[in-house]
């Protein structure tokens, strides 16, 4: 007799940003919620979290005391219907630090780490919802076959609420833009 697969209820209706917020930070790890769906992230590689963590301490050292520099928590686009994304890196307020959910306006900058199976979300669904939702800078990092990573930088138009294309880093970052930041992702 074949086990019969029956999925949870969760994954077939739309939850509110208030049933979100009752779960607890285990029930919330590893997912997405887009347009009120729970949209479940495959774990990432060693490779792609070492790549987001200096990229996240580099950050965090260079960008002053008004801003801190994380990874993986919830930024809230939107409530109705609800849309948490969780970046691999974030730059966010450092006053808004104890302040959830964290929103559009209190980041400055997302950073999305390209993986198998992540790549029309990142290069493409990603970028368009964090200019829509008014983030000023988004980065995507390309692991490329020769395993020295390439950074493409984005900087907001808010006219059309879209991103420029801005600089391409391959291996070592030397962003001037949102605030001067030097690191080396290529010795990884």
């Amino acid at each position: 007799m074949a086990a019969e697969m029956v999925a949870p209820a969760w994954m077939h209706t739309q939850i509110s940003a208030e049933q979100y917020d009752s779960w607890s930070e285990e029930q919330c790890a590893g997912i997405e919620i887009v347009d009120g769906m729970v949209v479940v992230s495959p774990s990432a590689s060693k490779r792609h979290n070492r790549l987001a963590r200096i990229l996240a301490n580099a950050l965090d050292a260079a960008a002053g005391p008004d801003w801190n520099a994380d990874t993986d928590f919830d930024v809230r686009l939107q409530d109705v219907p609800l849309t948490n994304r969780r970046p691999d890196v974030i730059v966010y307020r450092a006053e808004t630090l104890d302040l959830t959910p964290t929103r559009p306006e209190h980041v400055l900058l997302v950073v999305e780490v390209v993986s198998p199976g992540s790549e029309t979300t990142d290069r493409i669904v990603k970028v368009d919802q964090y200019a829509k939702a008014g983030i000023c800078f988004y980065w995507r990092i390309e692991q490329a076959a020769t395993g020295v990573p390439i950074v493409y930088t984005y900087v907001l138009d808010p006219a059309t609420e879209t991103y420029r294309d801005g600089e391409v880093f391959t291996g070592v970052i030397k962003a001037t833009a949102p605030f001067s930041v030097t690191v080396d992702l290529g010795t990884l």
